[in-house]
């Protein structure tokens, strides 16, 4: 049985160090947290989610004093910390001949994905265990990640030892992910950090290798780009102009006419608020749907600005071939 536990609780760390897996809440999404030392504890992460080993994990520090003693911080590393640490971003750099973490965690590459999170329980969390936390989105690997303790139990409860209930996530979708460790910088996912955002402190920046080409070579270097992903049970259509009568309908700005039933993103078209609840209205949509027997799940089109970008990715792959 998974417990539920109240921020604060002192079972979580001693929990964690004892190399169990404990869910708790970041600014992003819940995170399935495992002692990333610990071969164990982190292969028992891959088991609980159903996760393919290639893909790495972020781990979590709780300062970027920290997260830097496993990893080379170059000066944009640096740069970026200072900006946006604690906070939705997550950085790919060359792990330290010392790094203590289990090699499964980083899929046996020679990078890592470390990240401060901005969430006071995680943050006090982190503080607390006084290791790196591996800590996936804690949901079913490729289902929808979840932004409330409930969302965690409906995906994994029996399969963890706890989940610490601080609310639901502010942000709602998953951190953005930077590879670091060559010459450029490169986009590998977009995030709870929007892009301009990012340049506006290092300057331009590429886009890396497209997540069907990652997930053909099994040598993934972020988290995340799986091509389908993040998918509820239901199919979902992307940039619908009309709706039918039998398909619920995720909208964004005034709502479609004519659908089975409706979640609003946002009625004003504000991204960071679509964002905040897109996870929690497709896992409502899909279960309203499915008792309503409808066919899918149509989805308005979303701009790129802000955090729009972000909120298409999901989609994109919420929507891929399964």
């Amino acid at each position: 049985m998974t417990e539920r536990l109240l921020p604060g609780d002192p079972r979580a760390a001693e929990l964690l160090l004892a190399g169990s897996l404990v869910a708790f809440p970041t600014e992003t999404v819940y995170g399935l947290g495992a002692d990333a030392t610990s071969n164990t504890a982190v292969a028992a992460v891959f088991t609980a989610k159903g996760r393919p080993h290639f893909n790495p994990l972020i781990c979590h520090y709780p300062d970027a004093e920290a997260a830097f003693r496993h990893v080379e911080a170059s000066e944009l590393a640096v740069r970026l910390a200072a900006a946006f640490w604690p906070g939705p971003l997550t950085m790919v750099l060359p792990r330290r001949i010392t790094c203590p973490v289990a090699l499964l965690a980083g899929a046996g590459l020679d990078t890592l994905a470390v990240r401060v999170p901005a969430h006071p329980v995680a943050m006090a969390l982190l503080q607390a265990v006084g290791r790196p936390v591996a800590a996936p989105s804690a949901n079913r690997s490729g289902a929808v990640s979840p932004t409330t303790a409930a969302h965690v139990l409906d995906g994994l409860g029996g399969r963890i030892a706890a989940v610490v209930d601080g609310g639901p996530c502010a942000v709602g979708v998953e951190s953005t992910v930077l590879d670091l460790s060559g010459p450029r910088p490169f986009l590998l996912r977009p995030g709870g950090v929007p892009r301009e955002a990012i340049e506006a402190v290092v300057g331009p920046i590429g886009s890396g290798i497209t997540p069907a080409a990652a997930e053909q070579s099994r040598t993934l270097r972020s988290p995340g780009l799986l091509v389908s992903h993040y998918a509820p049970g239901l199919p979902v259509r992307l940039a619908a102009s009309e709706v039918a009568a039998d398909e619920a309908l995720l909208a964004f700005g005034a709502p479609l006419p004519g659908a089975g039933v409706v979640f609003q993103l946002s009625l004003a078209g504000d991204t960071a608020e679509a964002a905040a609840s897109l996870f929690t209205g497709l896992r409502w949509l899909d279960a309203e749907g499915g008792r309503l027997g409808l066919r899918g799940i149509a989805a308005m089109a979303v701009p790129d600005g802000g955090l729009g970008a972000a909120i298409n990715d999901r989609l994109q792959r919420a929507a891929a071939p399964r």
